[in-house]
Order: structure tokens, then sequence, then C-alpha cells
């Protein structure tokens, strides 16, 4: 039986390409259904506890403790007969030392213990491993690594998200895993906040867009994730995780319902309308309630208002951080029994077994009822059989000839080089012949690390430099690509230290390097931030260090031209430091082919087409998403703006070596009823003599509103490709229902009223005619 039949599939449209795309309806199969009951029926009340249990692989290996395995990583048997006969765990999760292993490692390690598992199980139920393979198969040693996702969000590409989930759940299922903890689906909304690099910017839309083509590269177009070349995707970290009052990693959030359901809530509610069958929760609090004990969410919303069939698991260690960390519950087991009830389905746990004796006692006590278990555990047995788990238990490398091949590299070097995003380009100093005399400097210069990121080959990325050798480093890139080697020279100026923390850097010979840079005709500095992960990644001030900019102002005092390369996982503010520069590339974190693509760039073989999937703010006091209230711009007498909403550069903003004119924007109506659909036509031109991708991007803006509206939405968006000269009538069709927002009673509506669509320098009115509650 094919396994995708659990769920029905309608067809409804996304308006950034108007084609047809597969949303799935999360309806039951009664032959699964009874499948599941059938196995349930033999199960103990240990077994069931035991599948909603997930432990991390170094708690089953031999080491010195739980949180570390010896080297080689082999299994500990002892430990294997806890975990699978005294507990009968249902999951594992994670690499041994934090660190990847090869394709072939990993089958070693998953058919032992998987095996071992299934032999154990009294009803043959198969484990079900999960793997954080972020931006490819990441902790996979040789493995196509792509831009993390905020590059990819700002290559306004989603065909080219759709591959690189399609080649990541590829290698993926090469280790032998079928699971991933991803996408992230949290708005990148706050700058300071470490995990930003891992979003798809700050805009509700795009981030959906982008989420519903990952999960689809994924899981196939039909979710068909039984299929030996697809995983299950999950969606984390639901939900609001991102809008902390301080931007720091795993601290608390403070909004109103309205706010949450109509900029967060979309972009998850994609995720499980594309089919994904597991969440993972926001590891913070919002409005003091943790979410992991947040009953609305996790039960009232996600699973009965959504009708979402898959299992909920936790973020790590998150229900005993409800006893450590948030301090609502006075135990660990009390906090089991708050998260259980919540609507928690499985805990990563993942150093040891108490959540497992906890649970029974909750239930044997009565604290916890064995629906709610049965509950749970029916989910995750749905889940496992939909991955056909019963059937193959894994996956071996041997059947994945295309690993690493030279086709996936190739997409991954096209992601890259869409995702680049040029911001400035003073007097056309990009791109730079061949024979400019290039003098390469700043820490991200000649290391892979920072190219990478986090989550590449372990968890804070520091391991990079160990496994990603074979790949050129901007400076090896660009020594590469010139038209004589010795035209390129590096001295980085300030580098970073080798260590898990991020800022530090040391400071080199600033004279040494204004000597290089005299004997130069242009200094391209690259400079940023080194990889983070998490909470590591916390910071105080959102600027460029101190170090950085004062290397900034020694480039430009030598009067030579400077180019600002920033590898970076969020927007450091350069403001300080940005008059002195003649362009700025904004580079993100573009992955092992991030070198390549930047050197193609700056050399002119490529045009730039990248745009910013959020707002680069100016000031630290100015971190507004482009999405703000009227309020939030008012004008300021005595600024050269007139107004407080300045950013460095706009949300939606990337510059390229052709130019484009935009004319003729029209609708099909002036009026509209809230059923009908907006069809929007606008004309493009490329006024230049050079071939080029242009990103069309139309906005909303409500003129009145009962609840004071954002400046602007984004309400679709299109990337063509137009030669020297030509011109393409490019067509839009938004729902009138895209322009409802959530009012006080948490309900969608949209208003009469007036609205301006706009897109590139064309504006138009129209009217929708009637007041309606829409049904999201």
């Amino acid at each position: 039986m094919c396994k995708s039949l659990l769920f029905l599939s309608v067809v409804f449209f996304f308006s950034c390409t108007n084609e047809q795309k597969t949303i799935v309806r999360q309806d039951l199969d009664p032959e699964v259904e009874q499948r599941i009951s059938d196995i349930m029926a033999k199960m103990t009340l240990s077994e069931k506890v035991g599948q909603m249990t997930q432990v991390t692989l170094d708690v089953l290996t031999k080491g010195e403790n739980p949180f570390s395995s010896f080297e080689p990583v082999q299994l500990d048997s002892n430990q294997l007969h806890k975990a699978f006969v005294e507990y009968r765990i249902g999951s594992v999760l994670n690499t041994a030392n934090n660190r990847a292993r090869t394709p072939e490692v990993w089958n070693g390690l998953i058919t032992q213990l998987l095996d071992y598992a299934l032999e154990a199980s009294p009803n043959k139920i198969p484990v079900i491993y999960g793997l954080d393979m972020i931006h490819g198969a990441s902790y996979v040693d040789g493995a196509t690594f792509f831009p993390q996702q905020i590059g990819m969000a700002a290559t306004w590409n989603p065909e080219l998200v759709n591959e690189a989930g399609r080649i990541t759940a590829y290698e993926t299922r090469a280790a032998g895993v079928a699971w991933t903890f991803s996408p992230v689906l949290d708005l990148g909304v706050d700058p300071r906040w470490p995990r930003q690099w891992e979003t798809f910017g700050e805009d509700p839309y795009l981030c959906a867009i982008m989420g519903h083509h990952l999960i689809k590269g994924y899981e196939g177009e039909n979710n068909e994730i039984s299929h030996p070349n697809q995983i299950a995707s999950c969606l984390k970290h639901y939900m609001g995780y991102s809008h902390t009052l301080s931007g720091k990693d795993r601290t608390p959030a403070w909004m109103p319902d309205n706010k949450l359901f109509e900029y967060h809530a979309p972009v998850f509610k994609a995720g499980i309308d594309a089919g994904a069958l597991t969440v993972m929760v926001n590891s913070g609090e919002i409005n003091g309630v943790p979410t992991h004990v947040n009953k609305k969410l996790l039960t009232d919303v996600l699973k009965d208002q959504w009708g979402f069939k898959g299992f909920v698991v936790t973020d790590w260690a998150d229900i005993e951080y409800l006893h450590t960390r948030h301090k609502i519950a006075p135990d660990h087991k009390e906090a089991v029994k708050l998260a259980i009830n919540a609507g928690i389905d499985m805990s990563m746990v993942p150093y040891n077994f108490d959540f497992a004796d906890h649970l029974i006692q909750l239930v044997e006590e009565g604290s916890v009822s064995m629906a709610r278990i049965d509950d749970a555990v029916r989910r995750i047995l749905r889940v496992k059989i939909m991955l056909g788990l019963f059937e193959q238990p894994y996956t071996l490398a041997e059947n994945y000839p295309d690993f690493a091949s030279q086709k996936h590299a190739d997409a991954a070097r096209k992601t890259a080089l869409e995702s680049i995003t040029l911001l400035k380009n003073e007097q056309s100093l990009l791109p730079l012949s061949k024979n400019t005399r290039i003098l390469v400097g700043g820490p991200a210069a000649n290391i892979m690390r920072p190219l990478n990121g986090g989550w590449s080959y372990s968890w804070l990325g520091n391991l990079v430099d160990e496994f990603a050798g074979e790949y050129h480093t901007v400076y090896e890139a660009l020594k590469s690509a010139a038209a004589n080697p010795d035209f390129v020279t590096l001295y980085e100026g300030v580098t970073y230290k080798n260590t898990m923390e991020y800022k530090d850097e040391e400071v080199g010979d600033l004279a040494q390097f204004a000597k290089k840079a005299s004997q130069s005709d242009v200094i391209v500095l690259c400079i940023g931030e080194n990889s983070y992960t998490e909470k590591p990644g916390d910071l105080e001030d959102l600027y460029l260090s101190d170090n950085q900019q004062q290397l900034v102002k020694t480039a430009a005092a030598t009067n030579k031209p400077v180019v600002l390369v920033m590898v970076q996982g969020r927007p450091r503010l350069i403001s300080k430091v940005e008059p002195m520069v003649k362009a700025v590339i904004n580079a993100y974190l573009p992955g092992n082919y991030g070198g390549e693509a930047l050197a193609s760039i700056i050399y002119g073989d490529h045009n730039p087409s990248g745009k910013l999937p959020y707002t680069y703010p100016r000031y630290p006091n100015s971190l507004e998403p482009y999405y703000h209230k009227h309020a939030e711009q008012l004008e300021l007498l005595g600024s050269p703006t007139g107004t407080h909403f300045n950013p460095q550069y706009p949300f939606g903003f990337g510059l390229s070596y052709s130019s484009f004119t935009y004319s003729e924007l029209t609708t099909d109506k002036v009026e509209y009823l809230a059923s009908d659909t907006i069809n929007v036509a606008v004309k493009i031109t490329n006024t230049s003599n050079v071939a080029g991708k242009e990103v069309a991007q139309v906005f909303s803006s409500d003129h009145f509103a009962s609840l004071t509206p954002s400046v602007k939405r984004l309400r679709a968006f299109s990337k063509i490709n137009l030669g020297p000269g030509e011109s393409n009538v490019v067509r839009f069709s938004i729902p009138v229902s895209q322009l409802a927002f959530v009012n006080e009673q948490i309900q969608w509506i949209v208003e009469e009223g007036d609205f301006t669509l706009s897109c590139g320098s064309e504006n138009k009115i129209i009217r929708v005619k009637e007041t309606r509650q829409i049904n999201q």
C-alpha cells in the first residue's frame, strides 16, 4: 500500500509563481489507523511510554559519561539493553561527540542500533532516528552543503529551495536516516537573535512559500516519505520563538495573540498544509507561559483547529527546563505531567531515562490519562508507518550513487550565486577586471568556517575547516579566477581565533596591512561573524566588532577603493564605516561553494540577483521590520530622512549589474469582493546591455483599518530573467483574502476600504467592497 494515501490532496495557488501546488489535508487512512490499533492493543504501558522517549546517541555509546563517546565510536551493549530492552525507547537523535561522520560510518552505527532495537521490540516497532540536516546533510562528511536558510530566502527562488531539499533528503538517506529537524519556520524578525540565519527572513509570506518548497523537497510533491529518496521534515520552533524581548536565544516573548496569529502562525500553518508530520516546540515562553506547557497552542490550535495528525517533539531537554529554567514545576516529575497534558508527544530527553519513569508513575497515579498516552503513541506510530520504517528501517549508502555528485554540487553553486546580494556599488566599481590587483583581507578571507556557519559538521560549526579543506575560501577562489594568480594577495589584518567562541578575534599588524594595500588596486575585505549556533551566539552589541571596524578604517585611509563582503549570520551594523567603502556585498552564510560564488560575482562572470529577506538596520535602537506601523515612522524634524524609520538597506533590496524599469501596473478590476482574486500585471524592462534576473515584489498597503495597519505587506513575488533590452509582463493572482488581518477576537478579517498595490516604482489603488471574516 502506498503510504502517501494517508492524506488526501487538494490544489491551491501560490501567487509568487501562479503554479498549482499540492496542499495536503491531513485526513486519516482507515487501513493505517487499523494497523496502528492492532499494534497498540498488544503494547504495555512501558512500551507506549518508551515510544515517547528520545535519547541522544552519546547515551548509547562507549564513553566516560552520557555526554561523550570514545573514538572510534562504538555502541555499548549494556546501554543498548537499558534503552531498548528495559525502556523500549522509540527514538534516537544526534551524532556522537558533536561531529560529522561518513555515510559508511553512519550506516554501521544506524544498522547496528536499529537492528538491535527491532530485535528487542516485542511488537517489532522500528526506531525513528533524527538529525539536524540544516543546509544539506550537515552531519555527513562529504555531503553537499547549500547556503543556510537565510541565504536560500535571499535567492527569492522557490525552485532552488525545493531542489536543495530534494538533495538534502537523498544524501540524508544515504546515511541511513529518515528524519530531519528542519525547516526552521520562525520569523527572522529580530536581527539581534542568534538564530536569524536559520530562518527564511522576517516576512511571513516569504517564509511560508520557501518553507513549503523545502518541505516538498524533503518529502516529495505528494509527501511520499516512505520513498527511499525522501525524508520526514520537522517544523520548528512552534511558535513565536524568535520574537523575544531581549533578542537573546530561549528568552521570553511578549506579544498579543493577534500579533502571534497574524505573523507567526501562518508560516507553521503553511508547513502543516504542505504535509509535515512532525513539529518541534519553541524552547522559550510567550507572555509568561512556556510553550511546552501551552495547551492552547499545542492541542487546541495545532491538533484540533489545524487538524495536525503527526507528533509533537520537544526541543533539547526542554521538559527538564520547565523545572530548572522556567521555574513553573517544583520537580521534574511535575514538569513531565504539565508537558504531556499540554500536548507533547515525544520528549527529547536526551541524556537519561527519568522521563519514562516519571511518566509511567503519572499514568499509574491518574495524573496523566491513558487516553493522552494512546493519542501520543498513535501519532508516533502513524509517522513511522508513513515513513515505511516497518518495512525498511534504514537505507544504505551503496544505493545512493549521486551522493556528493557533480550535479548536486552544481545545484549548491547555483543557489549560492543567486543568494549573494549586492547592496552598494558606487561608480559601478563592480564587477572587477580579472587583471585587477586585489588585496584580500578580513577574518573571513581564507577560512571556510564563517562561510558555512553553525550546523556544519558540528553544532557550532567550529570543525568546518577540518572537513572542508577541499573547497575554495574567498581568497583562494579570487586567486584561482584571476587572470594571473599573482594579482591577488592575502593579508587578513584581523583573524578569527579557532575557538568555540565566535567573538574571539586577533588583530594583526595593520601598518603592514596598509603597506600591502598601497600596492593593490582594490581592497576586498571579508568581514562579519564567525560561526555560532543558538545560545552561544547571543550578543550585546549588533555593531560590527571594533577590531573589524578599525580594519575597514585602515583600508579606507589608503584611498584605495574598498569592497566589503559581509559573511555573517545576521546583519551586523556597518553604519559607522559604510560611507568609507565603495561596494558592499551580503554573502550571508553561502556554504562550501560560497567562495567560488563570490569570486564569480566580483569578477562579473555572474550577475548578482539576491534580495534581502530582512530589513538591514542602520542603528541598534531602530530594529523594526519593514511591516512596522505608521506611528513607527513619524516625521522627525531635522532628520535628513524626515522619519524615524531609516534602515541601512530596506527589505527586498538588492542591486544588479543590469538596470530594470517597471511600468504599466494594472489590475483586472478596481473593486473586489472578499471572495475575489486580484489579477495583477506589471511590465518589467531590462534597460541595460547585461542580462540579469529581477525579483518583482507586490506589496499591499491598507489605507485605514479598525486595528492599525502595517505600512505595507508582501503579497506576491516572482523572479524572472531578462536579456539586454528585453521586456516581460509579469502576472500575479492574489486572493483578496490575503489582505486580511487578525482582529482582537483572533479572527481573520478583510475590511471594506482602499488598498494601494505597489510593484517597483508603480502603484495602483483598489477597493474592497465588503467586510468579511475569512477562514484560514
